[in-house]
């Protein structure tokens, strides 16, 4: 059966545990955002706000969206633990992406950390998020591999929402320079102790005009 993943699907998934991911940023934002000088950022799918928070820590104003208003629900909280000069880099905005949101554009950075979704919204809607980066700006979108759908670590057994690092590059034109297409392996626990190698799909690339 198709799985139809709306706000009420997520906002349900938050509210079966009173936490859902490590609370940690994801390693591949920290790594590919580590050298950039910070700007605008803007934080796709941001959950309960790891990446966005540790983004304004390191001086990115950022807008975290979601569809989830239990997750923004948590993330807001979780800001209001953080220092206030961080605190007040961080906004949040309840949005439906499939729903073509008015979103602001001219951004140097543009964060899509794991969102999976069938074609064809899929590339409409990363089409649309580039569209958002402005000159000099860079969109980083980290995946889980497809390879992932065979390493036993409990992925959702949908292929369609599963794509290669190079499947996105082939949406962006020649206004684009890519920086990182690649699948990077590592390291995961399964919930029986045994461990496993996964990987992460990584597009990075810098809007040259």
């Amino acid at each position: 059966m198709q799985v139809e993943y709306t706000q009420e699907f997520w906002d349900e998934r938050y509210r079966q545990r009173p936490r859902i991911w490590s609370g940690k940023p994801n390693r591949q934002l920290v790594a590919g955002v580590a050298d950039l000088l910070p700007g605008r950022a803007l934080d796709v799918g941001c959950g309960e706000g790891a990446d966005a928070a540790w983004l304004a820590s390191h001086g990115w104003n950022v807008l975290g969206i979601d569809v989830s208003d239990v997750a923004l629900a948590r993330a807001r909280a979780h800001a209001e633990e953080l220092d206030p000069p961080v605190r007040d880099r961080l906004e949040w905005r309840q949005v439906d992406l499939l729903s073509a949101p008015d979103l602001p554009d001219g951004l140097d950075l543009v964060s899509i950390q794991f969102m999976h979704l069938p074609d064809p919204d899929r590339s409409r809607i990363f089409r649309s998020l580039a569209a958002l980066v402005g000159v000099g700006g860079t969109l980083l979108i980290v995946a889980h591999d497809p390879s992932d759908l065979h390493s036993g670590i409990g992925r959702p057994p949908q292929p369609e929402l599963f794509y290669t690092p190079q499947q996105i590059a082939e949406l962006l034109d020649d206004a684009w320079d890519i920086r990182v297409c690649e699948s990077r392996p590592r390291t995961e626990r399964t919930g029986d102790g045994r461990d496993v190698t996964i990987s992460d799909a990584v597009l990075q690339a810098v809007r040259i005009r």
